[in-house]
């Protein structure tokens, strides 16, 4: 009897973690949206002497922001959850430099968000998942600091 209510309470802290990291997935997957929008409106919306530029530099995030949504996406359901499907809301930015300054947050966000989900996916003992998070923070900390490169010498 005490051996069931081992395995019993084994499976429901499993079960229970499997949920929280589930959870967590989709608050990374409405950021991995909301940066698809981000990128797509800032992409029209930039203007002056390098909006070719810096346009063409909000798009070309766009192929790692959907490549990582897909990962996900696919990685939710395959533990049994159910993808999201809101995006983090755009922040609102009207000069060129705004927009940067926003897409900066939001990368070191994605890095510190997953930063801790390497360690939920280690915990849960999924070795796959903390690799792949793993690259998806490499990706994010290299979006980051292209960014924090153009924003330096940005002129205000």
């Amino acid at each position: 009897m005490a051996r069931t209510k081992r395995k019993a309470a084994k499976s429901g802290g499993k079960s229970s973690a499997r949920e929280k990291l589930i959870a967590a997935l989709n608050e990374d997957l409405a950021g991995e949206l909301g940066a698809i929008v981000q990128y797509i409106t800032y992409a029209a919306k930039t203007n002056g002497p390098y909006r070719p530029q810096l346009s063409e530099f909000f798009l070309a995030e766009l192929p790692d922001e959907e490549g990582h949504a897909k990962f996900l996406s696919n990685k939710i359901v395959a533990l049994g959850g159910e993808p999201a499907t809101t995006p983090r809301p755009t922040p609102a930015a009207t000069t060129n430099r705004e927009m940067l300054e926003a897409v900066r947050e939001a990368e070191r966000r994605a890095v510190a968000d997953y930063t801790k989900r390497v360690e939920q996916a280690e915990a849960y003992g999924d070795k796959g998942l903390q690799v792949q998070l793993e690259n998806i923070v490499a990706d994010e900390t290299g979006h980051f600091e292209e960014t924090e490169r153009i924003l330096r010498e940005w002129p205000v």
